[in-house]
């Protein structure tokens, strides 16, 4: 990578931190008091007016709990692959499938096959999800609801109601997962005769 290159990374960085707090919901001065940094200084990272460097990154990278490479990495020139790191929780496995900071997430969510089901333990968290079914049954709980969907059925729900996922016999599920902020949905494109719907199969 060459010194222009260098340069156009490090200019990106201050955006992607400010789009990554603002994401979290969380002020600068909570976060200068937080990773014992000015709130000066890091206006003027998110700016652009301040290059980042290791001490200021390692902090910030432990705190919103993301790779460092992901605060300076951008897409490679001409090379379409995406280099995807695979995260377990839970007991499950998430692939990220997009990078961008804010906005909507891209996930595929593999749930590992057991000798017997998990009994639902429903979370509750801020935030927007919509899952299509890929392959196995899923078995999906949103507050009072205690649904099946088989491969090729979607779901939408806000994830402020306690929900859990898990595997409706077992079996591994694989999944798509789209995960906004409250607020941020999916907009689904329909014919000229057809219209959108809320946890509508295919």
């Amino acid at each position: 990578m060459d010194g222009n290159r260098d340069d156009d990374v490090l200019d990106a960085v201050g955006s992607r931190l400010r789009a990554l707090r603002r994401e979290r919901g969380i002020t600068l001065a909570d976060l200068a008091s937080t990773i014992g940094v000015s709130e000066s200084t890091l206006s003027r990272l998110e700016s652009g007016r301040r290059r980042p460097s290791l001490e200021l990154l390692l902090p910030l990278a432990r705190t919103y709990d993301v790779p460092l490479d992901d605060l300076v990495g951008a897409p490679r020139t001409g090379d379409p692959r995406m280099h995807l790191k695979p995260i377990s929780r839970f007991g499950m496995t998430f692939v990220p499938l997009s990078r961008r900071p804010g906005g909507v997430h891209a996930f595929k969510m593999i749930i590992p096959a057991r000798p017997e089901p998990l009994e639902p333990t429903p979370q509750t968290h801020e935030g927007f999800e919509w899952l299509y079914v890929l392959n196995g049954r899923l078995r999906l709980v949103i507050g009072e609801r205690d649904l099946t969907l088989p491969p090729g059925e979607a779901a939408e729900f806000d994830t402020s109601l306690p929900h859990w996922l898990g595997s409706a016999d077992g079996g591994a599920v694989e999944l798509l997962i789209l995960f906004g902020l409250q607020g941020v949905r999916a907009h689904v494109r329909t014919g000229p005769h057809g219209s959108p719907g809320t946890g509508s199969g295919r």
